[in-house]
Order: C-alpha cells, then sequence, then structure tokens
C-alpha cells in the first residue's frame, strides 16, 4: 500500500508564504521570495549578507533537486550544490521587520507598551523587503499589508486571504487532532473542533518564520489550547448544574456520583489517627477532619526577637570538669630460681 501523505512542515511554510503574499505589493514577483529576515537595516553587514547568499544557493539547489526528481531521473541530491561565494549581492532580497508603513491608531490601547500597541491591529507582523542596487543602495522593492504601487498605493489589510490548501491543513489537523484516546470520547468534540478552527483562522498567519521553521508544533499547541478551553467550560458548567440538583434533593449526574462513592470509600478505609473523628457531611457527601488544636509556641524574649546579642555577664559558661588521665604502673615480678 502506497503510504499516504498527512502534512509537514515544508508544505505548510509554502502555504503560509502564498498567503503572507496575497496581502502585500511588489514591484515584481520574483521579490517576493526573501533570503533572511532580519529586525532593522543596521542588521545588514558583510556577515548576515553571507549568510543570505548561503540560504539562497541551498534554496535553489533544493528547487532544482525536486524539478530533477519529478521528472523521473535518478540524481543524488549533492549533484545540484551551488557555490554560495558566485552569487552576486544584488540578486540577494531582505526581509526587514518594520512598522513604518503601517499607520497609528492611538485609540487601539489605554497603556501600550509596544510598538505594535501604537499602531493598527495586523493579521500579521509587518514587513518590508530590499534589494542592493547596482549603485550598492538599499532600494525597497515591496511592503506588506499594502495594495497598489509602492508610492501611489494605500495601506490596506482586507483585500488578502489564506489560500484553499492552508484551509484544508487547519481542518485536516483539527480533525485529526480530534481522534485522539484522550479527545475522541467527549460527546462535545465537535464544539472542540469547530473552536480550534475558528482560533487557526485567527493565528494561523501570526507564524514568525525567523524564529522557528516548525509551523506544525505552533499549530499543534493552538489547537491543545482550544481543546483544553472548551473542556474546562464544559466541566464548570456541568459542576454548576450537579450542585443545583443536588441542593433540591435530586440524582446528580453519573460522573458525580461515582466520585462521591470513590472519596466515601476512601474515608471508610483510612482508620483515624492521632484522635481525629472523620465523618461524613449529608449534604455535600463529602467527609471533613476535626483534628486537636495544635498548642501555641511562647513568644521568644524581646532581646532574641530583635536579633540583640544579650551580655556577656548573662551568659553562663558551663565548666566541663576535665579527666584525669590515670596511668597505670606496670609491676614486673622477679624471677626466682
Amino acid at each position: 500500500m502506497a503510504r499516504t501523505k498527512y502534512l509537514n512542515n515544508k508544505d505548510l511554510l509554502k502555504q503560509i508564504a502564498l498567503s503572507k503574499n496575497s496581502y502585500c505589493s511588489y514591484i515584481d514577483e520574483k521579490y517576493a521570495t526573501y533570503d533572511i529576515i532580519l529586525p532593522s537595516l543596521d542588521k545588514i553587514n558583510v556577515r548576515t549578507v553571507a549568510q543570505a547568499k548561503r540560504n539562497q544557493a541551498k534554496r535553489l539547489a533544493n528547487l532544482n533537486y525536486i524539478q530533477a526528481k519529478s521528472e523521473g531521473k535518478k540524481v543524488k541530491q549533492a549533484e545540484f550544490e551551488i557555490n554560495w561565494k558566485k552569487i552576486e549581492k544584488s540578486d540577494l532580497v531582505f526581509r526587514i521587520m518594520t512598522f513604518d508603513h503601517v499607520p497609528l491608531d492611538s485609540s487601539r490601547k489605554k497603556n501600550p507598551k509596544t510598538v505594535a500597541d501604537h499602531r493598527v491591529k495586523l493579521p500579521f507582523p509587518p514587513f518590508q523587503h530590499f534589494i542592493y542596487t547596482d549603485k550598492d543602495e538599499l532600494k525597497c522593492v515591496g511592503k506588506s499589508h499594502w495594495e497598489g504601487g509602492l508610492r501611489n498605493g494605500h495601506f490596506n489589510i482586507e483585500h488578502g486571504k489564506i489560500t484553499n490548501e492552508l484551509a484544508k491543513m487547519y481542518m485536516m489537523l483539527c480533525r485529526r487532532y480530534g481522534t485522539r484516546g484522550n479527545w475522541r470520547g467527549y460527546t462535545y468534540n465537535d464544539e472542540m473542533q469547530s473552536q480550534a478552527l475558528l482560533q487557526l483562522s485567527q493565528i494561523g498567519l501570526q507564524f514568525d518564520e525567523s524564529k522557528s521553521e516548525n509551523p506544525f508544533a505552533y499549530y499543534t499547541a493552538a489547537i491543545t489550547n482550544s481543546f483544553t478551553r472548551v473542556l474546562n467550560i464544559e466541566k464548570r458548567n456541568q459542576n454548576i448544574r450537579d450542585d443545583i440538583l443536588e441542593i433540591n434533593d435530586l440524582n446528580p449526574s453519573y460522573t458525580r456520583q461515582l466520585a462521591n462513592e470513590q472519596k466515601v470509600k476512601e474515608t471508610l478505609d483510612d482508620e483515624p489517627k492521632n484522635g481525629e473523628v472523620i465523618s461524613i457531611n449529608p449534604k455535600t457527601m463529602l467527609p471533613y477532619t476535626k483534628q486537636p488544636k495544635l498548642k501555641k509556641r511562647k513568644p521568644l524574649e524581646s532581646k532574641m526577637m530583635f536579633g540583640r546579642r544579650p551580655k556577656a555577664s548573662t551568659i553562663k559558661v558551663k565548666k566541663t570538669a576535665k579527666k584525669k588521665k590515670t596511668t597505670k604502673k606496670k609491676t614486673t615480678k622477679k624471677k626466682t630460681k
């Protein structure tokens, strides 16, 4: 049987990049693919340029290898290695994380703390793409959350969307996670899946490629938190319902009855120790104990409370009697003939 393909980080990263590019505007489509992500323009130096060349060489080698393999050729990946030193600096694309093109919004938060709190709320962190010109100067060739030209365009966050493939991946992740052994037994499993799908649609594009290359773990953590949140809400509602039933002298849920029976059994099996009196509260069917009161400690002296050292005259020194060493004399008897 052929192995069924599930999900991998490579496909997820590809669809995330395509979804983010739908919110962006570039001078040319070839500038949509970046080689390195940097926090500011000041970080562009000899070391980061060399790293960008290595990343581009590795990316191009993988693309050539995959293309040759799809054509049915028997090739090795080592055959497509590219020397990164031969790549020109003008061919590199730098992604700079910046809020320069995002408008201000002072009414968003009362006490803003970060740069993002002063700006409009965005579906993912904003960025700009830069390249080196022939004159060795940096030039902006693309902006995120932008529509139209870079000079005559305008800021917009509503013209983009996630791809259909990424939406299918979201649905597959939620469906597969709901079939796990610790979640599939709940009657409200569908509600858990729908809540997780809603959460992914909101934070799916907030994945930061500069910090990690594992979006699968990021999405799985978000789904786990959504499932746990729904479970806690349902448990809280169930406890409230059981409390109301017990107050009205009605039978609570089967889960509450089993829990009460188990607690009663555990308390009856344990023998009372140290004068403890164990009894059962008839209203809540929960055990409670009466323990003997502990003796209060005597307050310390005022001198010792504040860390003061007592006077030398008040200190009593116990003299220990020295033991005298007794030496036994050896007696020698004269031999008599």
